[in-house]
């Protein structure tokens, strides 16, 4: 009598079936096992759409729909600080509140995201992929920051020379040598360093404050206290924001930290707040 197929693998556990144990195989049955609903053509894992059987054509992505807003990060004399919100937004709709778009890469290195969050998970599994290589080559030597900004920058020109850009603006900060590195890219590829970066709206709300205050040698609390200013009105100004916010810290010696979500103190007692449009054309 003839084995029954196994489900699992004895070596491994259950949990961890592929498609060569999940079907008996063709020295079991009469001929070779076929494509079906749960092995996909395409050689994916068991129960993954087949492209194959989907009546309509693949298509790119052309609108990002789960969306986290702006981020912004600066040095300063010990290091750099990352901040973001922790909303991803479903079009105008506040749906996912505990979305952290602040990436631990090593314990050097963090990348921040806005845009499209599934996108920004295929990122993150890329950077899986590279620090899981450095983990096993166990010779001490991880990706630098500006490693990692290059490597970016390579990975969003090639999918928009594929047009099916990710689309995402992405911020990459550590400490590289004992010196502080910021960097970011578009999602074309157009990228660039500087002593603060931004991305979406912070562009107009936070990089003024940012021009006015920040510099490369201010203390740890100035650093903090100038952030909390520019979530602060990044917060007041666009509605596809929340008042939960997330901060990375990276230092040369401290490595790399990523605080609790917390809040901010707001106040809308403004009298401008109060009658936005008083003396605007066409307002009541």
């Amino acid at each position: 009598m003839l084995p029954r197929p196994t489900t699992h693998s004895k070596a491994l556990g259950p949990g961890v079936a592929g498609p060569e144990l999940a079907v008996a195989t063709s020295a079991v049955l009469d001929r070779p096992p076929q494509p079906g609903a749960h092995l996909p053509l395409s050689g994916a894992q068991p129960c993954a759409v087949d492209p194959a059987t989907l009546a309509d054509p693949r298509q790119h992505t052309k609108y990002p729909y789960v969306t986290g807003t702006s981020v912004m990060a600066i040095k300063y004399k010990d290091g750099v600080l990352v901040g973001c919100d922790t909303l991803g937004a479903y079009g105008s709709t506040k749906r996912y509140k505990n979305t952290q778009r602040i990436y631990h890469v090593n314990s050097k290195c963090v990348v921040a995201a806005g845009g499209e969050i599934s996108d920004f998970q295929y990122i993150t599994n890329l950077l899986d992929e590279l620090t899981t290589d450095d983990y096993r080559t166990d010779d001490g030597i991880e990706l630098t920051p500006q490693e990692v900004h290059s490597y970016l920058c390579r990975v969003m020109y090639n999918r928009r020379n594929k047009f099916d850009p990710l689309w995402n603006s992405l911020v990459v900060g550590g400490v590289q040598e004992g010196k502080p590195f910021l960097g970011m890219i578009g999602m074309i590829g157009t990228h660039y360093t500087d002593s603060h970066v931004t991305t979406g709206f912070a562009n107009q709300l936070a990089r003024p404050l940012f021009r006015e205050r920040q510099q490369d040698d201010m203390s740890e609390e100035e650093a903090l206290k100038l952030m909390y200013d520019a979530l602060r009105v990044c917060y007041y100004r666009d509605k596809v924001s929340i008042n939960k916010f997330q901060i990375a810290k990276v230092t040369k010696d401290g490595g790399v930290s990523i605080s609790e979500p917390f809040a901010l103190d707001m106040r809308w007692d403004y009298k401008l707040f109060a009658q936005p449009t008083k003396w605007a054309v066409g307002a009541w």
